[in-house]
C-alpha cells in the first residue's frame, strides 16, 4: 500500500510539472500575442501615417513645384497647351480639319532613337520630315501630342506608371526643347479611347467612340494601313462610312517606300477621307495629304482600342488576325480570310503577301 502512495505521489508531481509548464506557455503564449498585437498596431499606425502624408504630398506638391518654377527665371520644364478630346474631335469634324499625332514612337525617331517595331531602323530623313510636321503652322493642320506632362489622374494605374516609367526628366526636356511654349497642340489620345483611362469600365469609352465614328459619317475613306493592321476588319468601327479602300504598305519601316505610298494616295480623289495607320510616318503622309489639299486623320490603334473594348476586359489583350505592337508576338498576327477585306484593296506597295 505504502508502495501505492509513493507511485500516486510521483504521479502528481509530474502532473504538477506538467501543469507549471503549460502555464508557462500560455504566459510565454500570452506575451507573444501582445507583441503581435502592439506590432499589427504598429504596422497600422504606420501604414494610416503612410497612407496620410501620400494624400498630403498630393495635395501640396503642386504648390512646391509651382514654388520652384516660381524662383527660376527660366524654368526648364514647363506645361504644354493640350485641348481636350472633344475639341480635337470637333475640329475634325466641324472644320474638316487634318491632324497628325507625336507620341513615343515619334518623339524617338526625332532623337534617331528605335523605340517601336513600327520603326525598327534609324532614318535621317524620317528625322527631319518629323521635325518639319512638328514644327508646321498650318490653321487646319492639328499637331497633337500626349497629355502626359500633367496630371495623370484621368489614367489606370497601369498607364501611369507606364506613362512613368518612360517621361524620364531626359525625355521630357527633350520633348519640351522641340515643343513650342506660346502653341496650342490638340489631344494625340483621341485614337487610344479606350485602355489607358480610368473609366475603361463606364460607359464613357462608348461615347468616346461614338464622337469618334462622327469623323468618318458618310465619307468615302482610304485606310492607309500596315498590310496586317486590318482596321476595321471583323467588327462595325467603319459601318457608317460611305465606303472604304485599302492601301496597304510595309507593317514596318514603311518611310522605306513612301514615295510610292504618297504617289499612290495623290491619285484618289481630293475629298476622300484618309485615315492612316503606318507608325511615325503617319504623320508625316499627313501632313502632305493636307498640303495637297485633302483631310487626313492620324488613326494609328483605334482598331485595336476598339476591339480591346469589345472585349470589355480593361487591358489590351491578343486581337487574333491583326497586327498588334504592344503584345508579345502581335507582329506576326494569323491570316485571315475575309472576301471584304479583300475586296477593299485598291493598291499594294507593301512588298509582301497581305496575308503573310
Amino acid at each position: 500500500m505504502k508502495g501505492n502512495e509513493q507511485q500516486l505521489y510521483d504521479q502528481f508531481l509530474q502532473l504538477l510539472s506538467i501543469s507549471e509548464n503549460m502555464q508557462q506557455r500560455i504566459i510565454s503564449l500570452e506575451k507573444s500575442n501582445q507583441v503581435l498585437i502592439r506590432s499589427n498596431r504598429q504596422l497600422a499606425d504606420w501604414m494610416d501615417d503612410t497612407l496620410a502624408d501620400i494624400e498630403h504630398y498630393r495635395e501640396n506638391v503642386k504648390f512646391e513645384i509651382m514654388d520652384d518654377r516660381r524662383k527660376e527665371e527660366e524654368p526648364e520644364f514647363w506645361y504644354p497647351s493640350i485641348a481636350a478630346r472633344e475639341e480635337t474631335i470637333k475640329r475634325l469634324i466641324d472644320d474638316g480639319a487634318s491632324i497628325v499625332r507625336f507620341g513615343d514612337g515619334e518623339f524617338a525617331a526625332m532623337q534617331n532613337r528605335i523605340r517601336h517595331k513600327f520603326q525598327t531602323v534609324k532614318d535621317d530623313n524620317l528625322a527631319k520630315r518629323l521635325k518639319e510636321v512638328l514644327h508646321s503652322d498650318e490653321k487646319n493642320l492639328l499637331v497633337a501630342i500626349a497629355d502626359n506632362y500633367g496630371s495623370l489622374d484621368q489614367y489606370t494605374p497601369q498607364a501611369r506608371r507606364e506613362i512613368r516609367h518612360y517621361m524620364t526628366r531626359t525625355v521630357r526636356r527633350e520633348h519640351l526643347n522641340l515643343l513650342n511654349r506660346q502653341r496650342r497642340y490638340y489631344d494625340a489620345y483621341i485614337t487610344r479611347p479606350y485602355v489607358i483611362y480610368a473609366d475603361n469600365q463606364t460607359d464613357a469609352p462608348a461615347e468616346r467612340f461614338r464622337q469618334l465614328r462622327k469623323i468618318w459619317d458618310g465619307r468615302n475613306c482610304v485606310f492607309v494601313e500596315g498590310c496586317m493592321t486590318r482596321m476595321g476588319a471583323g467588327n462595325n468601327l467603319f459601318e457608317n462610312a460611305a465606303s472604304i479602300q485599302r492601301i496597304l504598305v510595309p507593317a514596318e519601316n514603311a518611310f522605306s517606300r513612301y514615295h510610292q505610298i504618297l504617289d499612290v494616295c495623290l491619285r484618289q480623289p481630293k475629298d476622300t477621307l484618309f485615315l492612316l495607320a503606318l507608325g511615325p510616318s503617319a504623320a508625316v503622309l499627313a501632313y502632305d495629304l493636307y498640303m495637297a489639299g485633302c483631310q487626313a486623320v492620324d488613326a494609328g490603334h483605334i482598331d485595336l482600342e476598339y476591339e480591346w473594348f469589345l472585349q470589355g476586359k480593361g487591358c489590351r489583350t491578343p486581337v487574333p488576325g491583326k497586327y498588334n505592337n504592344e503584345m508579345e508576338g502581335g507582329e506576326k498576327p494569323q491570316k485571315i480570310d475575309d472576301a471584304e477585306y479583300d475586296g477593299q484593296i485598291i493598291a499594294d506597295v507593301s512588298g509582301m503577301q497581305q496575308d503573310a
